[in-house]
């Protein structure tokens, strides 16, 4: 199987290059697909001109939904997995992640950094917050997941893009959320590890993603 691998990147210059180049050494049959979402330092800049790659920009910033919708609108692999321009989540963890889609035992793989029960260097904010997010989704839709916010999420190619991503940002992914547990869909959940940051060092993700998340989570569980 062929794997799209989207990085969505925003103010990245001191970590996408790391990341592509842990993302190519995979030895996994891949395409590359980066997009730069309307970056105001010298991440475009650093990335246009490296070879093996798809790149795209939107020369404003949209969104990480909107730039994974870009990635998706191009892939041609049977695979779409979203890897983050940041080096909280190692690429070396992608084989492990959509080894299920590729023995046909799952269609949606999800990352999860709590099934070990560890914080993984997060702060209780982030943390609790998350553990928030899935309790809410849990509670609405039925399911079971232990880290509904987790930025690793990989899909069959055609499952993905029958859902239709509607929201540009970080609501995208309750969205899909949403949108799987309604459609019965079992979301597989895959042990990862993960170095977070602080908003002080560049983490993109707010206090008010949160209640957004929870927003868009009751939005869908009663949007026809």
């Amino acid at each position: 199987m062929k794997i799209t691998i989207a990085i969505p990147c925003y103010n990245e210059e001191k970590t996408v290059v790391d990341i592509i180049n842990k993302v190519k050494k995979l030895k996994i049959e891949k395409e590359i697909i980066v997009v730069d979402d309307g970056s105001t330092d010298n991440s475009y800049e650093v990335i246009k001109n490296i070879k093996g790659i798809k790149v795209f920009k939107h020369e404003k910033n949209l969104g990480k939904g909107a730039a994974v919708r870009t990635a998706l609108n191009t892939s041609t692999g049977n695979i779409f997995l979203v890897q983050d321009a940041d080096l909280e989540l190692d690429p070396i963890q992608i084989p492990s992640l959509i080894k299920p889609i590729i023995n046909k035992k799952a269609e949606v793989v999800y990352g999860s950094r709590n099934i070990h029960l560890k914080k993984g260097g997060r702060s209780p904010l982030f943390y609790f917050g998350g553990l928030f997010v899935t309790f809410v989704t849990n509670v609405l839709y039925g399911i079971k997941l232990t880290d509904e916010p987790c930025g690793y999420k990989a899909f069959k190619t055609t499952v993905l893009k029958k859902l239709k991503i509607e929201n540009d940002r970080f609501e995208w992914e309750p969205e899909i959320t949403a949108k799987l547990a309604k459609r019965k869909i079992k979301i597989f959940e895959i042990p990862v590890t993960a170095t977070s940051r602080s908003t002080l060092h560049g983490k993109k993700l707010k206090r008010r993603d949160g209640l957004k998340a929870i927003w868009t989570l009751i939005k869908y569980r009663f949007k026809y």
